[in-house]
Order: structure tokens, then sequence, then C-alpha cells
């Protein structure tokens, strides 16, 4: 797959589509045809992590026609984190998920797994956070030395810590680590039997429902400031094989995302119809808050763009701490070339 090392817009996805199909390319307008006819191509996606409002505008881009407009089918099922979520993809089990660009870089650099590819970016800068509660005195870094946490195995929150130690001068080996689940994490840290756990920090409104306390975080951008947060990838055979069908899919994901940020209420409503679990208010509050970091607002990038040289440098410093080998390229895990040509 020819791969290019630019900055691109994903933004511009929504508007090269009306193009593609009124010009006489057959792909894009038989695709249009087939969706047109009910032809609607079936698909698996994965929600980042479990069912809270940061991944709400997965569920609004099927409730509101997004997807079948583009010409998909979509099956909508809960994640379980960067690592489940590559592991599912690259099986073949699920066909596009969002997970941590930097989760995905150490998967891939440690050679867990290679067969997926990055299409989209859906924040600008990482959500990862230690979250913990007041009662727990867990105020600056040095204060979760001697502290149990609980994550899932996979969690970019779980890998990513020996770098953010390393960086804010901790000693991780003295943390403990236990497994958990998306589901169950923040009861988990409800019962105390944890200290803290790995959460984005748009989690704040709902660890506070759930715990019935005060929220405190330690955000990882505090030491990484170069990081992305989720992209949206999809196996390298899917790829390859239907580049059209990733864009169409990306584009109406992005939609998706775009339509939940504008309206937050609606979107934590919709999920709360598809998972009567969700915290309506929690899930509306999470989306207020993720907003800046999809958004961006100052970088000059628009929603979904990615800038290899700021992998790049996240790469550099995923190297400099020894948690990836030496040789790797933001290439190997972003295809530029299935977008549109602007």
């Amino acid at each position: 797959m020819r791969r290019v090392t630019r900055t691109f817009a994903v933004a511009a996805l929504a508007t090269a589509l009306v193009v593609v199909t009124g010009c006489s390319s057959d792909e894009p307008e038989e695709a249009s045809n087939n969706a047109s006819s009910g032809e609607l191509v079936k698909v698996t996606y994965l929600t980042s992590f479990g069912n809270f409002g940061r991944d709400a505008y997965g569920w609004v881009a099927l409730e509101k026609g997004f997807f079948r407009e583009a010409g998909f089918e979509v099956d909508v099922q809960k994640g379980q984190g960067t690592g489940g979520n590559i592991t599912t993809i690259v099986s073949g089990k699920a066909d596009y998920t969002p997970i941590d660009l930097t989760g995905g870089l150490l998967v891939m650099g440690k050679g867990v797994a290679k067969d997926f590819t990055a299409v989209a970016a859906i924040q600008q800068r990482t959500m990862a956070a230690i979250a913990s509660t007041a009662d727990k005195n867990i105020k600056t870094p040095k204060d979760l030395e001697g502290k149990t946490l609980a994550d899932t195995p996979g969690s970019v929150v779980r890998n990513l810590f020996p770098t953010y130690a390393q960086l804010a001068k901790i000693d991780y080996k003295k943390v403990k680590w236990q497994d958990g689940e998306a589901a169950t994490l923040i009861g988990t840290l409800k019962t105390g039997k944890v200290d803290g756990i790995g959460q984005f920090v748009v989690g704040r409104p709902t660890i506070q429902a759930v715990t019935g306390k005060e929220p405190t975080f330690l955000p990882y951008s505090d030491y990484l400031t170069d990081l992305y947060g989720n992209v949206l990838i999809t196996s390298t055979k899917n790829a390859k094989e239907k580049p059209e069908e990733v864009k169409r899919f990306a584009a109406a994901l992005i939609k998706g995302l775009e339509y939940s940020l504008a309206n937050p209420a609606e979107a934590a409503k919709i999920l709360k119809g598809k998972d009567p679990a969700a915290n309506e208010k929690a899930a509306e509050a999470e989306l207020q808050l993720m907003s800046s970091f999809v958004r961006s607002a100052g970088s000059g990038e628009k929603i979904g763009t990615i800038d290899t040289q700021r992998v790049a440098r996240s790469i550099a410093i995923l190297q400099g701490a020894g948690q990836i080998p030496a040789g790797m390229t933001p290439e190997q895990i972003i295809s530029v070339d299935l977008l549109p040509k602007v």
C-alpha cells in the first residue's frame, strides 16, 4: 500500500464523497447505487472502550442513518480497549474500531500485531490518565508509588505507564496493576479495592456519578504532549482491498462524531436508548469535555487530521523510553493514501 508523509484532513471526506459520486468513476457510483437500492455492506464496528459518552458517536452514526447513507449495515459492539480491539480487527472478527494511537504504536513496535492501519483521527491529543477519588489522596505522580491500580491488560493507560512514570520521575515497579474489564473498572474503584484505574480524562462525570466521590486525575498529557488520542483503524487487508469502502465508512463515522459534539444531549439520549445501563447525564458531560480534544482549537487542525511529524515525535519518545525498537516510522501505522486528494 502506498503511504506518504504529510498532514491530511479527514474532514474533507464528506465533500469528496459528493464529488466522486457525481463523476464517472465506476466504483463509487456502484457503491452509491448499492446503498440506494438497499444492498448494504455488512460490517462490525467496536466502540473504543465500553459504552460511555465518549463513544456515543458510533451509535449516533447508526441511529441518524449516516452509516446507511454511506452504504453500510453496521453491527455496533462494545470494545475492550486498544489491545483487545486490535486483536479483534486483525483476526477479522470486526472491521473498524477506534484505538489509542500510542497504544497502537506500542503493540506494533513490540511485534504483538502489525496488520492494522489508522485512517482517521478521533482525538487530536491523548485523553489517557490515571483516575482516582479524592479520598485516596493521589495528587501527584509520586503518590502512585505503593498503590494498586486496575485496568484492562491491553489498555494504553496501562501499557504506556512505564514511559509516563519515567518522564514523571517515579518508579513504575512500585505500582501494582491488576486486571479489570471496561464495564466494571469504575465500580471497582467505588468498592475501594483499588486506589486508581486507567481512564480517559473525560470520564470525570461518570466516575463522580458511580462513586459518589470527587474524581482526581493524573493526565498523561502533562508529560506526553505530542501524543494523539483515539484513531480509527481497520485491517491492512481491508484497507488494501477495499479502499473506497474504508473512505466511506470513515466519513460516516466522522459525521457522527461532529453531530455528537454539536448535539451532546441528543447523542447521550441515543446512547441510553442503545444501552439502558448508560448514564445519560454523565454521557452528555463526557461529550462536552471531549470536544476540545477532538477539535484541538489553536492547533489549526481540522477534525480527523493526523500530522505524521507529530506521530514521528511520539515514536521518538517511546523509543527513548525503550518501549519500542528503533526504526519504526509513521507510515507503518497510518494509511494517508486512503483519503481523497484535496
